[in-house]
């Protein structure tokens, strides 16, 4: 038995030199300090546990790791644990290798794994794949998603790929990512949502608890988890607030007249701005297509066919689409002369680049949305019109022509040409109705009525404008100071 007096301390420890061979520092309880040639201190225990062949106690040696990480009061600690371990009849060493499995299993199991999990198999996507690529090429965007594409027929489209990683990487994974699945609670996954709520995200949190609950049900599936702590979250949570329609300029507005003439006013306003050339030519195309913002800043060259032929027209591939599922149907908008003679121009601009409307810091990243926000803020349309604005004015204006311009079944025609996919709508045969998932699905419906409404459109909204050539060589900002100058 070690004396009190003979046991370690810190001084003792402190003032162990090396020596030419190795040597211990003994302490109390089988607990040392190896003490090496290269000046390692290293805690270490010997123990007797089983016999060997020849029946004798077979010796062993654990090691608690190195002074100073491992405090003298933790290696004790930790030798008191072994002591314990051996009173049981237990091998301490044995005990530590199925912790430590037990530890990997729960790492292996955690929220963040079984989330990636579920997230790759939603997505398509190869997390280890984007990851390099980002590190290699800095930030990544749903646009180069093709890089780490691994499997192009699943569920998502990248833009809600992209949507839902940003919500795991930034709201969720930080709170409970190392967490082991089966460990939390209900009341771990509101504190995530709570944080979210803080910040004035409601819909967000939302949204949150609506992807952690699916990653449970995915964990269930998986048996690593028995149930989903998230599923009745919702009644707990702040309400979202009553969404507010994006404005447009046409709100409010009872006549035809009167709605194109504020619309024609708008591009007017904003086309005497001082910008980018592309700038104005991005918000006359947004104009006259009704696509939604996003799928215009992301056009690309390859997209538009038949531009010199009598039916040209924008394919937008079905990665691109807001809430496209099925990856092989892509959204076609018919071009009308006036979107045909604008892109002419634009090509003579930026033809060189795989984008339409490229950064004008970066050319392989797209015009940003706030851009053409921006442009409006400027010509006086703040909170009066937002580019998602257009989509309003098109369904409104051409929805309500007289009965007498209308052909039946336009409003079925307008829908498809703004890429909504129709809900709770019924076949009938006795009426030869189209099907809901026939008109989900077959995005070439009513072409040849399409591209008649996409040119009466493009008419009654330029009617006698200028052609898109004038916008080339204009200046593209007011000079710092001297007659001219806006206020």
């Amino acid at each position: 038995m070690v004396s009190e007096a003979a046991m370690l301390n810190d001084a003792k420890l402190k003032a162990a030199k090396p020596r030419e061979k190795d040597y211990r520092l003994s302490d109390s309880g089988q607990l040392y300090v190896l003490v090496t040639r290269a000046g390692g201190r290293h805690w270490r225990m010997n123990y007797t546990f089983g016999r060997n062949e020849k029946g004798k106690p077979l010796q062993k040696t654990l090691s608690f790791g190195s002074y100073p990480a491992v405090t003298l009061l933790e290696a004790r600690a930790k030798r008191d644990e072994a002591k314990r371990l051996l009173s049981q009849g237990r091998d301490p060493a044995i005990a530590r290798r199925e912790a430590e499995k037990a530890e990997a299993i729960k790492r292996h199991n955690s929220f963040q794994a079984i989330a990636e999990d579920w997230f790759e198999l939603q997505s398509g996507w190869s997390l280890e794949r984007l990851h390099a690529w980002a590190k290699a090429n800095g930030k990544w965007s749903y646009s180069q998603a093709q890089n780490w594409t691994v499997e192009p027929l699943a569920r998502w489209s990248a833009v809600h790929s992209a949507d839902v990683l940003i919500k795991l990487e930034r709201d969720i994974f930080p709170q409970v990512g190392s967490a082991p699945i089966s460990e939390l609670k209900p009341a771990d996954i509101l504190q995530v949502l709570r944080a979210v709520e803080a910040r004035g995200a409601r819909e967000t949190a939302h949204r949150d608890r609506q992807i952690i609950s699916a990653v449970f049900i995915h964990g269930v599936a998986s048996g690593v988890c028995e149930g989903d702590p998230a599923a009745n979250l919702a009644k707990a949570m702040k309400p979202v607030p009553a969404s507010r329609p994006q404005p447009s300029i046409i709100d409010g507005l009872d006549t035809q007249e009167e709605r194109i003439g504020k619309l024609r006013q708008l591009l007017l306003d904003c086309e005497g701005e001082r910008c980018r050339a592309q700038t104005k030519l991005a918000l006359r195309l947004l104009a006259l297509t009704a696509v939604r913002p996003g799928e215009l800043a992301g056009a690309r060259w390859a997209e538009f066919v038949d531009l010199e032929g009598d039916k040209p027209f924008w394919m937008i591939p079905a990665d691109r689409m807001k809430g496209q599922k099925d990856r092989k149907k892509a959204h076609l908008v018919p071009l009308a002369w006036q979107a045909v003679e604008l892109l002419q121009v634009l090509r003579r601009l930026t033809g060189r680049f795989e984008l339409c409307f490229p950064s004008e810091r970066h050319a392989h990243r797209p015009i940003s949305e706030n851009t053409l926000r921006a442009l409006l803020i400027r010509a006086g349309y703040y909170q009066r019109h937002v580019p998602h604005g257009f989509r309003a004015a098109f369904s409104t204006y051409m929805n309500e022509r007289p009965a007498v311009l209308m052909q039946p079944g336009d409003r079925e025609v307008i829908d498809l040409m703004l890429a909504h996919t129709p809900k709770n709508v019924q076949a009938d045969d006795r009426h030869g109705a189209v099907s809901d998932a026939e008109k989900a699905y077959n995005r070439a419906a009513y072409m040849g009525r399409r591209r008649e409404l996409a040119q009466e459109w493009a008419d009654v909204l330029l009617g006698d404008f200028w052609g898109a050539e004038i916008f080339l060589g204009e200046p593209m900002r007011w000079a710092s100071s001297g007659p001219g100058r806006p206020d």
